[in-house]
């Protein structure tokens, strides 16, 4: 007899090759994605045109600017900051407020199972996009040349800056709600409002309020800084601050700034706990 144990599979285990979780093409594509990451770093860092004798004074300076503001001047809060606090709450609440009505229509739109119309998912996404790709500041800007400097135009440069981004969240939710209840709806012989009103809504309405409430957040962190154009809100007596090299009161401007978007955002959490 034979000492020879038998192995199951010879053949296979004698021309089997070393196993590869990717293959040839897609190391290469790899490692050429690497090399572009590291070409645009370099090309990036060129043009950012980096001074070293600022990099190395940035620490003293840093220092210095931190000294002035303190103290913080917590005197001048009644006078000025709180009204421009109160302001700024306004105008991300009715920039939030006035973007629903408008974004719930583009984003019904751009949902290719619901509105089975290309051109018109093409234009809503369109237009989706163009709001989405123009900066609030950039918004603030026109309107301020628009309807003058103040809440008005930050307001609206909110509203604007939202409908983009509430829109394509309702169109996703849209596309990817389960289909079963609008073919029954549909079987039955529900006109198309009906369908969005029993089908989609119910499905959508927690995914919704989540995102009104997030761009609520978001807005409030962006009109802090629209009055650095003009657009009214606790920006402006950032800028109004930072001319007169007011340090103390540029430290209380953040810290409020800090203290409202803190606020905001437990708020959003709590609501979103409690409600949804």
């Amino acid at each position: 007899m034979s000492d020879t144990t038998a192995t199951p599979f010879p053949l296979a285990a004698a021309s089997s090759g070393t196993w590869q979780q990717h293959s040839f093409t897609q190391r290469l594509l790899r490692y050429g994605l690497w090399l572009f990451m590291v070409w645009a770093l370099v090309q990036s860092l060129r043009h950012v045109e980096v001074i070293p004798e600022f990099l190395y004074d940035a620490p003293e300076q840093m220092g210095d600017m931190l000294s002035r503001m303190w103290p913080v001047d917590w005197g001048h809060y009644p006078d000025t900051i709180h009204a421009a606090l109160v302001e700024t709450l306004h105008m991300a609440t009715l920039g939030t407020l006035l973007s629903l009505p408008l974004a719930i229509p583009l984003g019904l739109l751009m949902a290719s199972n619901l509105t089975r119309n290309r051109a018109l998912n093409f234009i809503a996404r369109v237009l989706l996009v163009s709001s989405r790709s123009v900066n609030s500041l950039v918004w603030a800007l026109l309107f301020v040349a628009i309807f003058g400097p103040g809440p008005l135009a930050g307001m609206l440069a909110i509203a604007l800056r939202s409908v983009g981004f509430v829109g394509k969240l309702i169109a996703e939710a849209i596309e990817q709600t389960p289909h079963g209840p609008i073919e029954a709806l549909q079987a039955a012989g529900a006109s198309t409002l009906a369908q969005v009103w029993y089908g989609y809504w119910p499905q959508i309405k927690p995914a919704f309020w989540s995102v009104a409430l997030l761009r609520w957040d978001i807005n409030i962190r962006e009109s802090g800084v629209l009055g650095l154009v003009g657009a009214g809100g606790i920006g402006m007596a950032l800028d109004t601050a930072l001319n007169l090299f007011h340090w103390n009161r540029v430290a209380l401007v953040l810290l409020a700034i800090f203290a409202v978007v803190l606020i905001a955002e437990v708020v959003v959490v709590q609501i979103r706990k409690q409600v949804l």
